[in-house]
């Protein structure tokens, strides 16, 4: 089976915890234990096709936070924030999983961009949070000398930039004959680095976040994938949250998640991907905890989506 698992920024770094190295990676080791489990599953005298990508939402939020507080030079855009917490997340989960994968099970980080459309609406309304989670008081003084806009998140609020949709994976070529190769790809980290061509026809880097669950769905109907899986902090999505009846759901249609209020920073895009997906291949994607990935991809974990 071909799969293609999404981890989500906020389950590589839990909420709240400080963004240090240790922290990450000790999320990354967790992550990579369940990765290893799904890699070493034989199904029908085969092992399962494996594409990995991720978010980078607290990383690249801490380093436009490091950037910015070096004034000798201008602040590196958001491109190259975003090409930088590629190769180093992509690093982290490369030496994990070889660590607890047979030596000759090939790994390889693609560091992926992505096309974007500078028209698109997004760059007029953002909603993609990045960075820490700060209290109201400190999140508006930032953004006032900074020039942010800021958005609640839970009981804080975070930085936003935009997120517009991607129309093209460049890599989609070589990620698939590593796929087919037999290697466990890292690529599309942080929905890839968002691009697009100028009026003179060359290609450039772009001030925006793509939402890594767009790319993902992208990803995943592009390698002709069996399951999507979506992998964040929550173990699936509820009705009636937050309130005390919420319920978790089992499984669901598109149709059916169409008329949920959604939050457009949060589990919205997540759905939005997975049903794309879904509606694009007929195939089923799953949403659900990072520590249950081995029962998601078994389908015995968070919310199937068929």
């Amino acid at each position: 089976m071909r799969v293609v698992i999404a981890l989500g920024g906020n389950a590589l770094l839990r909420r709240g915890q400080p963004l240090t190295a240790e922290n990450q990676r000790a999320n990354i080791r967790q992550a990579a234990a369940q990765i290893a489990r799904i890699a070493q599953v034989v199904d029908q005298g085969r092992s399962h096709e494996i594409v990995i990508a991720h978010g980078n939402g607290p990383q690249v939020g801490l380093l436009a936070l490091q950037a910015a507080s070096y004034v000798e030079v201008p602040a590196y855009p958001l491109d190259v924030l975003g090409a930088q917490t590629e190769a180093m997340i992509g690093y982290v989960i490369e030496q994990e999983l070889g660590n607890l994968l047979p030596a000759d099970q090939p790994l390889a980080t693609i560091l992926t961009m992505v096309e974007v459309d500078p028209e698109d609406p997004a760059f007029a309304t953002p909603t993609k949070p990045i960075g820490p989670v700060y209290p109201r008081a400190h999140a508006e003084v930032l953004a006032a000398s900074a020039g942010w806009t800021i958005a609640a998140d839970g009981d804080g609020y975070r930085r936003v930039v935009a997120s517009p949709e991607p129309r093209r994976i460049f890599e989609i070529r070589p990620i698939r004959q590593l796929l087919e190769a037999g290697t466990i790809v890292v690529c599309a980290g942080g929905g890839g680095i968002p691009t697009a061509f100028g009026p003179d026809g060359t290609l450039h880097g772009v001030e925006a976040v793509v939402d890594k669950d767009a790319t993902a769905a992208m990803l995943a109907i592009n390698l002709s994938a069996d399951l999507l899986v979506i992998a964040t902090d929550v173990d699936g999505i509820y009705t009636g949250w937050p309130g005390p009846d919420r319920q978790r759901l089992e499984r669901s249609t598109p149709n059916e998640l169409d008329t949920f209020a959604l939050d457009a920073g949060s589990m919205g895009p997540k759905i939005k991907a997975a049903s794309q997906f879904v509606r694009t291949t007929g195939r089923p994607a799953v949403i659900g905890a990072l520590d249950d990935l081995a029962a998601l991809v078994a389908g015995t974990a968070g919310t199937r989506i068929v």
